[in-house]
């Protein structure tokens, strides 16, 4: 049983997931979850779905007896977030994750530094996920994105489907006080809420639910 039962990332049929917001939040449930985010990818929702996807989620979610939070998944480009000051506006928190194909780490880093400069932006999405197949980046430049997270209140979620970020960099977030949070990633209904590798990662790292994100809903 999880002690810190949330899950801050999954997509819809909105986006590309397998399953409606309703089936999401079942699976949620069933689970025995405090708190769901859903999260589809931004470049999925143009004005007229983007609407229909929030009135859908706050329907389910008026009836629901978990906290379910309207967000999405923003891409990460060399000309910024593709998150639109209009869809911010209307959301409960936007994940910023890198999708692009970068040759470098210092490509990654750079771009992870424009979403943590970014105000529309929350959460930074499976951090380090791109790490083994275009190397590691420096410590100093991982200190460099610590120092501007910490300086603009930005979070930092811990994947379960990628196994990221590394334990010493969640270990350094719960030093400097930067939120975190669970996140599976699911693409289908069955998928929801498989954190448990998150919660080990994070008690690992000496994190106290005061280091959570969502830590008033939990």
């Amino acid at each position: 049983m999880l002690e810190f039962p949330h899950d801050a990332h999954t997509h819809t049929t909105y986006s590309d997931g397998i399953g409606s917001p309703a089936d999401n939040i079942a699976a949620a449930e069933n689970l025995g979850l405090k708190l769901l985010g859903i999260t589809d990818h931004s470049h999925y929702l143009a004005v007229k779905t983007f609407n229909r996807y929030i009135k859908e989620i706050e329907r389910w979610a008026e009836d629901s007896e978990i906290v379910v939070l309207a967000g999405v998944e923003g891409n990460i480009t060399f000309n910024g977030v593709d998150v639109p000051d209009f869809m911010a506006k209307k959301l409960d928190y936007v994940i910023a994750s890198v999708h692009e194909w970068v040759q470098t780490p210092e490509e990654y880093i750079e771009l992870v530094k424009l979403a943590l400069l970014d105000e529309n932006v929350d959460i930074i999405g499976h951090f380090g996920a791109n790490f083994p197949y275009v190397g590691f980046p420096s410590e100093e430049s991982l200190r460099e994105v610590l120092e501007l997270a910490e300086a603009t209140g930005k979070a930092f979620e811990i994947s379960s489907r990628y196994g990221v970020p590394e334990l010493e960099f969640i270990r350094e977030c719960v030093r400097r006080g930067i939120r975190l949070t669970f996140a599976s990633d699911a693409h289908e209904p069955s998928d929801v809420g498989k954190v448990s590798w998150c919660e080990k990662a994070f008690k690992k790292a000496g994190g106290r639910k005061e280091d959570l994100l969502f830590e008033s809903f939990l």
